[in-house]
């Protein structure tokens, strides 16, 4: 009898072990939140030649210098997950340089990137820029890899992102700052 007795002490504390370590395993599901947020607005800067670069020059009636202006407008698609971790972005920049030297040159960068919660963001992505015509009259086209590196400073609803632009191809290469501000406008979905 008293090694029966043993055997259902055993039991019971094997049954009430069992229990208690299921307990700390289980897991809890919800719905998790995903932020679209609308961070749009415009953008200016200036981009410097690095080296020779008389691309520009061969396709364009103006003399343009080594230093070049922007100006134009930031689409952006971002989705942050639930109030942590990193945002993941998609961005689309339009702009036009070279109002200084009487030339329009339009381009567009469509940028892959990352935005960690302190504002910091890297992304890359293509670039094509439209030099102009050459002397027989073709439309000349350009296009080049561009790695972005940047902050964005924060205050209450606007945004005020400073971006640093490497951008470089066999015909030459340039470095780019870029700056502009954007009001947030949220937009939070439920994931099912």
């Amino acid at each position: 009898m008293l090694h029966g007795k043993s055997l259902l002490k055993f039991f019971f504390t094997f049954l009430a072990a069992a229990n208690l370590n299921a307990q700390g395993t289980i897991t809890t599901y919800h719905h998790p939140e995903l932020q679209e947020i609308n961070l749009g607005g415009p953008r200016l800067g200036f981009s410097y030649l690095l080296g020779e670069n008389d691309y520009i020059k061969d396709f364009s009636d103006a003399k343009i210098g080594a230093m070049t202006s922007h100006f134009g407008w930031h689409f952006e698609y971002l989705i942050k997950p639930d109030g942590y971790g990193p945002s993941f972005v998609v961005e689309a920049i339009p702009m036009i340089s070279g109002v200084e030297y009487g030339v329009l040159l339009p381009s567009t960068t469509l940028a892959f990137g990352v935005r960690f919660p302190g504002g910091v963001e890297f992304g890359m992505g293509p670039n094509v820029q439209f030099l102009g015509e050459n002397q027989d009259g073709q439309a000349k086209f350009q296009s080049a890899l561009t790695i972005a590196f940047g902050k964005t400073f924060t205050y209450g609803l606007v945004n005020l992102p400073v971006n640093f632009a490497f951008t470089t191809n066999p015909q030459g290469n340039r470095i780019s700052l870029i700056f502009g501000y954007a009001l947030k406008k949220k937009t939070v979905r439920h994931i099912n």
